[in-house]
């Protein structure tokens, strides 16, 4: 049966994990990354590239260039019982401390009998922002 999760707490929760998801350690962790992708799991990347979860994990635990995630303006919307959209703008931080890859950021988490889990993640280029 679905569980009512007051909606400050599924924020925190999500903000979290997504946020984890930016971390080195996670993206080079595929078991981490199969708890956390849905088996249906698509990305619209900023690419404007469409992939699936193998896809993605792929792509992840290959990296070898780890970056550092600036992510901002959280906002949490309620699509349906125990299934939310997280979205947020994020940026690249450099070596000198600028931000490049300006991204408005959307992903679509449910909650799972094995947890949250993201089943969409979509990234779009936009123009500059401050953090």
């Amino acid at each position: 049966m679905p569980r009512r999760i007051p909606i400050d707490s599924v924020q925190e929760t999500l903000q979290a994990l997504e946020c984890e998801l930016h971390q080195p350690k996670a993206r080079a962790d595929a078991g981490r990354l199969a708890e956390l992708l849905h088996a249906d799991f698509r990305e619209f990347g900023r690419s404007g590239r469409a992939y699936n979860r193998a896809e993605i994990m792929a792509s992840l635990t290959a990296e070898t260039k780890p970056v550092t995630v600036q992510a901002q303006d959280f906002k949490l919307t309620v699509l349906g019982l125990d299934v939310y959209l997280l979205s947020y703008r994020s940026a690249h931080l450099t070596p000198d401390g600028g931000l490049v890859h300006h991204t408005n950021r959307s992903s679509i988490w449910r909650l799972t009998a094995a947890g949250w889990q993201m089943v969409f993640h979509q990234g779009t280029p936009t123009a500059e922002f401050g953090a």
